[in-house]
C-alpha cells in the first residue's frame, strides 16, 4: 500500500519510512510520486488541527492515505511559546540559527530551573474513505544556555534532556524518546490494528 507524506523533510520521511515498512506500507514525498501538492494555509490552533488540514488536502490531491504532521517546541517561561509557530519562529526567512538566537534572547536571565519545555508531535493519517487516524508524543525537557552539539535539526541543540542536548545524542537515541518517536509508535499500533482489520474483512 502506498501512502504520501505531506512533507518533503527527508529526515521525516525516514522516520516514518522505519515504521512504516515492516506494515507493508511505502511511504512516499509528493515529489517522489511526481504530483504536486497546493499549498495550504496552516490556520489550525494546534498541531493536531495544522496536521489534520495537511494530511486531508495531501490525500485529496492525490486518492492516497496520507499521513502529515505537526510539531514543535513549548516553553514553559514563554507561556508555550514558540509552539505551533515554531518553524516560523523569527520570521520570513529565519534559519535554524536565528530562531534559536531569538528564543535564547527571551529567555536571557532566566534560571535554569525555571527553563522547562516539550517537544510535542501530532500525527494525522488520512484514508481516502475518509477514515482517520491521530497519534500525538511528548517529551518533556529544559532549554540550555546555549547550543551543543552537532546532530538533528531545528531547535535540537538547545532542547535539553537528561543533560544532553538532541543534537548530542545518536539518531537512535533520540528516536526511543522524542516527540516523533512517541508518535509514530502510537501510529504504528493504531495502523496495525486498522490495516489488521482491512485485512480480515477481504
Amino acid at each position: 500500500m502506498k501512502f504520501i507524506i505531506a512533507s518533503n523533510n527527508s529526515k521525516k520521511l525516514f522516520e516514518l519510512e522505519r515504521i512504516l515498512k515492516p506494515l507493508g506500507v511505502e511511504a512516499f514525498t509528493a515529489k517522489q510520486l511526481g504530483v504536486s501538492l497546493d499549498d495550504v494555509e496552516e490556520n489550525g490552533s494546534s498541531f493536531a488541527e495544522n496536521a489534520y488540514i495537511k494530511a486531508e488536502a495531501a490525500c485529496k490531491k492525490t486518492g492516497l492515505p496520507a499521513i502529515a504532521d505537526d510539531s514543535g517546541l513549548c516553553v514553559d517561561a514563554l507561556d508555550g511559546r514558540p509552539g505551533i509557530y515554531s518553524a516560523r519562529y523569527g520570521g520570513e526567512g529565519a534559519t535554524d540559527t536565528d530562531k534559536i538566537n531569538k528564543l535564547l534572547s527571551e529567555l536571557n536571565g532566566v534560571p535554569s530551573e525555571k527553563r522547562g519545555a516539550s517537544f510535542f508531535c501530532s500525527i494525522c493519517c488520512i484514508f481516502p474513505d475518509g477514515y482517520k487516524i491521530t497519534a500525538e508524543g511528548e517529551c518533556k525537557g529544559s532549554i540550555a544556555g546555549a547550543p551543543s552539539g552537532s546532530s538533528g535539526f531545528g531547535y535540537d541543540p538547545i532542547f535539553l534532556y537528561e543533560g544532553k542536548s538532541f543534537a548530542e545524542l545518536s539518531a537512535d537515541e533520540k528516536d526511543k524518546i522524542s516527540h516523533r518517536g512517541n508518535a509514530l509508535r502510537e501510529l504504528k499500533v493504531k495502523l496495525t490494528e486498522y490495516l489488521g482489520g482491512k485485512n480480515a474483512d477481504r
